[in-house]
This record gives C-alpha cells, structure tokens and sequence, in this order.
C-alpha cells in the first residue's frame, strides 16, 4: 500500500482539478459493541485516523471548502466530520483525533444536548434491554418481533427504524417511547454531549456546525417549520460558542428524500457557507458547496479501506 498516497494525490490533484473526501461518522464507542459489532469502537477509530493522516492532507472543513472553490484546494485533501453530538464524540473520538494530530467537524442537533435521547437510540436501547424473547408491538400499529438472539435484536432494530424514521418528530418520539415502555426498557439519558462538553472541543480546536434542533426530516416539513430547525439550531451553538456557525448538515442526508431544493435554498438563505449531504462521492470545485459528499469506508483492513477511498474519487 506504499503506493496509495501518490495514487490518491492523482485522483485528487491539486488546484481547479481537486477533489474533496468527506468522510462521516457518528459514535465512536470505547469498546466494541456485541450488538452492532462493525459500530466504530476505539481501537479501529485510532486505526483509521493513522491511515487517514499517512495518506491524505486533513483540513478543518470549512477551510477545505473555501480552498476548493477558489481552486487552491491542495493534493489528497480530506475533512472529518461527525454527526448528531454524542457524548462519545467528546469523551473517546476527541482524543484520539488529537493524539493523530488531526482535527474534525462536529455536527449538532442541539435538542438532545444535556440529558436528551435520539428516538432511534430509544429503539436500540429498548430492543437491547429487553428480557423477553419477543416484542408485540401490534398496539403500536407494527408487528410482533422475536428477539431471542443478537442476529433477531440487529434485524428487528433495522426494521423499527425503517419504520419509524419518517414519521413526523412528535409521532416517532411517542412511537418510541412506547415502545419502551413495552419492552420494560429504561434507555441511558447520557448519550449526547452536554453544552459544555460541546464548549470544550470547541476550545480544544475542532469545529462545530449545525444539524437541526430534533432531527427531522426536512423535506418532510413546511417551509417555515424547517426554517425553525435549521436556524434554531444555528442560533443555539452561535450563543452558546460566540460565534457564527457557517456549516450545516442535513439530517439523514440523502438528496431528494431527506432534504429537496427547497431545503437547499432554505440553507442558502440563512447565512451557511457549505452544508453536507450522505451522497456518496467526492466533491469537486464544479459541485454544489450546499450539497457536498461524504462517505466513509466500512472495509476493516488498510489495503481494502484505502482502495475504497480511491474508488470513491471516482464518483
């Protein structure tokens, strides 16, 4: 693999060619998880930050962003980005990034800071705690799942999210909750970063962007409700940081079923520099800054992690 780093540079050269690798994540646990064993844990996140710093230039996004549409983005460029604001973020994913002597960008959905709880965790927590070998979930509208093993909790938890997830906020987080209830279930209420913790990577050099209040699903939502979202959040981090917040990402991310051009214009307008999506791909110079790519390899070992970042330049 001593050939990936030129090989990266020529699929991602310097100046008006150049190409952006945005890569996502979401929680970094410190061990790995027996229910979701290819979650990212520790010891694979210290990994890949070492393959990420060999091969590419790693950038604050919002420094990458303006050197890409001017056409001075350098050779192999790449930012970090995570998603929603979990604790871990702060707790085992900050310093880790540090000690490898690179930076990320967090994304906060500023309604589930000091003490809140993502409705889908409600449904993973819930189906993991539960102690019976079957969930009859037919009062809810959804149907009996058997969850004896770790293979039928996985399947069942795809499904309820799948479900779930495109129910508007006030129904999914009632939906949720039941759910619990029914499973006996009572899910952590320390999963999300504090205000202060949020304050804290700030003050230790990362950056932080928005990502809507609850979550929604913006192009699910009236015009001015999203507007609420996106700029509630928006406003929140800037108090509580004392600073504008120039980045935004859209929750869920997929074009054209998450977000619309609507959405897109929205962000515009409310004084964004760049906004990230979950479209697979790299970003170029000729790309929408309001929709940039981001994709992250799930391959385990160096050679299959790195050849897959080089394919992905390709898109």
């Amino acid at each position: 693999m001593t050939l990936l780093a030129p090989l990266l540079r020529v699929m991602s050269p310097s100046g008006d060619r150049a190409r952006l690798s945005v890569l996502i994540f979401h929680r970094v646990l410190s061990e790995p998880d027996p229910l979701f064993p290819d979650e990212m844990h520790a010891r694979r996140f210290d990994e890949l930050c070492a393959w990420l710093a060999s091969w590419f230039k790693v950038m604050a996004l919002d420094e990458a962003v303006k050197h890409l549409k001017a056409g001075t983005l350098p050779a192999g460029a790449a930012s970090i980005t995570f998603d929603d604001g979990y604790a871990d973020n702060h707790r085992v994913a900050m310093p880790i990034l540090q000690r490898h002597g690179l930076s990320a960008t967090f994304f906060i959905a500023t309604g589930f800071l000091d003490g809140g709880r993502m409705w889908n965790d409600t449904v993973i927590e819930s189906v993991r705690q539960s102690q019976t070998s079957g969930l009859d979930l037919s009062a809810l509208g959804l149907a009996h799942y058997s969850i004896e093993s770790l293979g039928e909790k996985r399947a069942a938890i795809a499904n309820l999210i799948g479900q779930i997830k495109y129910l508007p906020v006030e129904k999914r987080i009632a939906v949720s909750e039941a759910l619990a209830q029914l499973a006996k279930a009572r899910p952590s209420e320390d999963l999300m970063m504090t205000s202060h913790e949020v304050k804290a990577m700030r003050l230790a050099g990362m950056q932080i962007g928005a990502h809507t209040v609850s979550h929604p699903i913006l192009a699910g939502l009236a015009d001015e409700q999203a507007r609420q979202e996106i700029l509630g959040s928006k406003s929140f981090l800037e108090r509580l940081l004392g600073e504008r917040i120039g980045l935004f990402a859209y929750p869920n991310g997929k074009p054209n079923e998450d977000f619309s051009p609507q959405t897109v214009a929205l962000v515009r307008c409310l004084d964004f520099d760049a906004a990230v999506s979950t479209q697979w791909g790299a970003s170029s110079k000729q790309d929408d800054m309001f929709q940039i790519r981001r994709f992250t390899p799930w391959d385990k070992t160096r050679s299959r992690f790195g050849l897959r970042m080089l394919a992905n330049l390709r898109n």
